[in-house]
């Protein structure tokens, strides 16, 4: 009823995982970077665009 001892299921995952490149490394914290960087800037830039829609509006 029970297994005993060394039986594994049947396809089992390869163990660990494959690492990294030094090349995908370096792109990957670009990118981390410059989604930083615009997280920062995007809201300041898209409240300057909405005021100056809304001042364009008002002195027409």
């Amino acid at each position: 009823m029970y297994a005993e001892g060394g039986w594994k299921p049947p396809g089992e995952p390869p163990p660990g995982r494959p690492r990294l490149t030094k090349r995908e490394e370096q792109v990957l914290l670009w990118i981390i970077s410059v989604n930083l960087l615009l997280l920062l800037i995007a809201p300041i830039g898209g409240a300057t665009v909405i005021h100056a829609v809304l001042a364009a509006l008002r002195q027409g």
